[in-house]
């Protein structure tokens, strides 16, 4: 389930959907543990934020303080 602005999408294998920069977004799985996500940015750069987590998990100290950090990096703002 994808939530672009304030609509709501139920996207299934080989489903695209859209989050125009800017446009606050989200996404939740309907039943736990199954299904897969890509997701591409343009320009690059977004990586970098998942890249910053997997080395906190790595190292065992992924938490609140690693997501606040790598936001504040890459410029990311949760809403919710």
């Amino acid at each position: 389930m994808f939530q672009v602005g304030e609509r709501e999408f139920t996207a299934g294998p080989g489903e695209v959907v859209y989050a125009p920069r800017g446009i606050p977004h989200s996404q939740r799985r309907l039943i736990p543990r199954k299904g897969r996500l890509l997701v591409l940015t343009s320009p690059g750069g977004l990586e970098g934020f998942f890249r910053e987590l997997a080395e906190a998990d790595r190292a065992g100290t992924l938490g609140p303080g690693a997501y606040d950090g790598a936001s504040e990096k890459h410029g990311i703002t949760w809403l919710g």
